[in-house]
């Protein structure tokens, strides 16, 4: 007779790869785990599987130490008993880019292949909010169904659903519904995934164990199977098992428990499922809480991480992608793959996240900055080859091409070296040959294009340098060289596309900075500073004068790496504008340098070390600022385009002080309910206010680019690169947050972390403009456009089979504002050139008449060869012609 209620046990071990304690201290309890595996699995018939955390990672850094066990691992994943993948690691969902989302799961399929398995599970059990699109990106994989931990409030069978609750659902199981209408099973952990950890096998202490236990499952299944997740963080594997579970059907006998795998769980779980259920939609951040424990302060602990992590992956996904396609170089891939892992092996949440100890995020910089060097070998040789096969035969002694490889139209001061001359030292006349070059007599230039137009610039003479080529074909040569350095601005220049200037003689001498302006405009604002230390803005075309449009904000914190927490009886500080210079570089060009001061406390007092120990919770702290105070100086350069309405930021300071907050705040002079905000792959709507259980007094957000308030009217649109938490404040001034100094990890121990500090050098750069509600699409490109330059580099005189300028990429999707390109890039599994968009808008966007090959995700070939792109779809097509 079939049983009532089945208990799957499963057991896992929730592996953060680094976290309280760094990766090697991690990894060696890692070989342990797997080890003690290999022998329970060879002496325990009865112990049937484990799942080793979504993780495909895992294997790579025991196999590092153990090598010797990679057949009997490939024994136990064929047989279904170890459980890998999908992804490659468990990676945060906010604060990694779009393309990294699908690189994690591209990789993780294609390592998982290697063992002959791919299971299809999406698994996300502790990322901090779960973003609206992995219904989507989950069905571009093959998959229906996830797991996940935090997002949703699930409310019990006894209780009500309300009508117009979005974050709610009655059961741990649910459908969960993205923005372009796909649908997954969800499957949320309402008891955690520890809800069977350490199961007893004396029987007094199993009955209360199991009593409770089932009493909490049945609280929220919606069916009679029961999921008990045997495991919890760096959990051994429970050797007794088997015998906890022997005990457990004699005290039970009406009730199977079956040590299971999430995939049979699943397969019988679906047969049983209600109608019922309830659907959540989009984005799953906790909104329906407190708001204390949602974890998105997290976005703004060790803000360094987040710069590093972005200006790399924008530098992978937006340049060196592009730049092999445009030239041709598909011989990268493997070099370019192992630049992807070890820049995804920052992702996981308690890394990028910041929320770990000090060693941790140590060795992340250095990871960081071995991604740095693979670049910059791919990007050398990209451009070696490219050069080579440019035409380059115009008028004009020396030679440079400006290259786009973005999928915006672009409006940039570019700086480069031009090498006039060089001598090679390597017959040891140093002295001599440093003289040749320092007697090089350099002429009156101008920049000109190969069509012979003449643009404003700055030529500046660097001096003697040293240098060094390494070629292909022979031994290395170091030099001496003459060089100049050439600055002007290249307007509108087209996506996917590259420009050859050369260095023309001139009547006139090497320019000079224009030294006689003084006003900070264009043809769209003029600051200004008063005598009060505010810096005002007039937007010229709406005639309107926005006073204290922007201004830095300096808080307490008592809080740790996970939250932001406002000391008592505490008020924000204010920052005095005390100067501003302004440069001209051209008539195109123009920048100011804003002074601030903040007079801050250098700490907060020594109580909150000692209610740190105490392991009192931040909410109950009542540590005060220290009476003694430090300045915090800061340099704010604003760039502005004669004819780009955008305005460059760059904020730079070093910071002096602990436990303590720094925002940027922009005044919009627009009052608004809601705003719009970009997230990974997604367009987001949220309001400003949170829901009526929100009890936090702060309501930050993550976003990804850029963040914009309206009023249907006019907007204000911000974007950024590196910094991701923003809050709206009184409905209309943005917050950024620049910097989150604590002293603490703040995750169930004391764990302190002086490196949170965060006393170092900072340089932050973000951009806003105001404009008619009706261009919005257009600011959110150029939002895109600021996520990366252009590429400059010298050329030399020499036929070659590309055109010395050229747009390299015509494709109707670039037509269309509310398309947004993430990524033009050679397949990692052939030799196909793919470009992928999404369709950020609400409507259906036909692009083409003919009949289009497209990939899913994961590379593999799809039927689907619809033109129309439907709102919130994410598409990847294989460009068949390109040059």
């Amino acid at each position: 007779m079939k049983k009532k209620e089945t208990v799957h046990i499963i057991s896992h071990s929730h592996w953060d790869r680094e976290w309280y304690l760094p990766y090697e201290e991690h990894r060696m309890r890692l070989i342990e785990l797997i080890d003690d595996l290999i022998k329970l699995f060879q002496n325990d018939s009865d112990f049937k599987s484990f799942h080793l955390d979504g993780q495909s990672i895992i294997l790579d850094d025991y196999l590092e130490i153990k090598p010797q066990n990679k057949e009997i691992i490939q024994e136990l994943i064929s047989k279904g008993k170890l459980i890998i993948g999908p992804y490659y690691i468990l990676q945060d969902s906010f604060l990694i880019t779009s393309e990294m989302h699908i690189r994690n799961s591209l990789i993780g399929y294609l390592e998982s292949k290697k063992w002959g398995i791919y299971p299809k599970i999406g698994y996300f059990p502790d990322t901090f909010g779960n973003i609206g699109q992995i219904p989507q990106l989950l069905k571009l994989s093959g998959v229906d169904v996830v797991f996940f931990g935090r997002g949703v409030k699930p409310i019990g069978f006894n209780n009500n659903v309300l009508d117009d609750s979005k974050f709610q659902s009655r059961f741990s199981e649910m459908n969960w519904r993205g923005p372009d209408g796909s649908e997954v099973l969800g499957i949320l952990f309402a008891n955690w995934y520890s809800n069977g950890n350490e199961i007893p096998v004396d029987k007094i202490e199993a009955k209360k164990y199991w009593d409770r236990k089932l009493e909490e499952v049945r609280t929220f299944a919606s069916t009679s199977h029961y999921l008990l997740m045997n495991g919890c963080d760096h959990q051994p594997v429970q050797k007794d098992l088997s015998q906890a579970l022997r005990v457990a059907r004699e005290l039970y006998p009406d009730i199977e428990f079956v040590h299971d795998n999430l995939p049979h769980y699943i397969e019988v779980l679906k047969q049983d499922l209600p109608n019922e259920l309830n659907t959540v939609n989009n984005e799953l951040i906790s909104q329906e809480t407190d708001g204390w424990y949602t974890l998105s302060n997290t976005a703004s602990s060790r803000i360094y991480l987040k710069q590093e992590n972005d200006e790399l992956a924008n530098l992978l996904e937006g340049v060196i992608e592009p730049l092999m396609v445009i030239t041709n170089k598909n011989n990268l891939k493997e070099q370019l793959q192992y630049a992807w892992k070890l820049l995804l092996q920052n992702a996981p949440h308690d890394s990028i996240c910041g929320c770990s100890v000090d060693e941790v995020h140590k060795e992340m910089e250095v990871r960081y900055q071995k991604v740095r060097e693979v670049i910059r070998y791919l990007l050398t040789d990209c451009i070696e080859d490219f050069e080579n096969q440019l035409d380059v035969q115009q008028v004009g002694d020396y030679h440079f091409t400006v290259l786009n490889t973005s999928s915006e139209v672009k409006t940039e001061l570019v700086n480069l070296e031009i090498v006039l001359d060089s001598s090679d030292f390597r017959d040891g006349q140093l002295e001599e040959h440093y003289k040749k070059m320092q007697d090089f007599k350099i002429g009156n230039y101008q920049v000109i294009d190969d069509q012979g137009n003449v643009y404003e610039a700055i030529i500046e003479d660097l001096g003697v340098k040293f240098r060094y080529d390494l070629p292909k074909d022979k031994f290395r040569s170091a030099q001496f060289s003459r060089k100049l350095k050439i600055s002007f601005v290249v307007n509108d220049m087209s996506p996917f596309s590259w420009k050859t200037f050369s260095l023309a003689e001139s009547p006139k001498r090497i320019n000079d900075y224009k030294s006689n302006i003084t006003t900070l405009e264009n043809d769209f604002y003029k600051f200004s500073l008063s005598d009060t230390g505010q810096v005002s803005l007039f937007l010229k075309k709406a005639k309107k004068t926005i006073k204290n449009v922007f201004y830095f904000e300096d808080c307490g914190d008592v809080g740790n790496e996970y939250v932001f927490k406002e000391p008592i009886d505490s008020s924000p500080i204010y920052a005095k504008a005390i100067s501003l210079e302004v440069n001209a570089l051209t008539d195109d060009y123009i920048e100011g340098v804003f002074k601030h001061e903040l007079v801050i406390p250098v700490a907060m007092e020594e109580k909150l070390e000692e209610e740190q120990k105490q392991l009192i919770e931040f909410k109950d702290r009542i540590a005060r600022r220290s009476q003694t105070t430090t300045i915090l100086e800061l340099e704010t350069k604003v760039i502005l385009y004669k004819n780009n309405s955008q305005i460059n930021f760059e904020t730079r300071f070093s910071n002096p002080a602990k436990d303590h907050r720094v925002r940027v705040i922009f005044n919009s002079g627009i009052v608004s309910k809601n705003h719009q905000a970009d997230s990974i792959f997604e367009l987001v709507k949220r309001t400003n206010k949170p829901e009526k259980e929100w009890e936090n007094p702060s309501f930050v957000n993550r976003y990804r680019h850029f963040v914009s308030l309206g009023n249907g009217i006019s907007n204000l649109t911000i974007s950024s690169i590196g910094l991701h938490e923003y809050e709206v404040l009184n409905d209309t001034n943005i917050a950024l947050t620049l910097l989150r100094s604590v002293g603490e990890l703040g995750d169930w121990g004391y764990f302190p972390t002086p490196d949170a500090q965060c006393l170092r050098d900072f340089c932050f750069k973000y951009a806003l403009e105001w404009h008619d509600s009706g261009q919005t699409w257009e600011a959110f490109h150029r939002c895109q456009s600021f996520q990366n330059n252009l590429l400059a580099f010298q050329v030399h005189s020499h036929s070659g089979e590309l055109p010395s300028s050229k747009i390299f990429l015509k494709h109707p999707i670039l037509n269309y504002k509310e398309i947004f390109v993430t990524a033009l890039k050679y397949s990692m599994i052939g030799d196909d050139r793919l470009i992928r968009y999404v369709n950020f808008s609400n409507k259906d966007i036909q692009f083409s008449n003919k009949k289009l090959k497209f990939v899913n995700i994961l590379e593999e070939k799809i039927e689907d060869v619809s033109p129309i792109i439907k709102p919130h779809e994410i598409k990847t097509e294989v460009l068949e012609e390109l040059r």
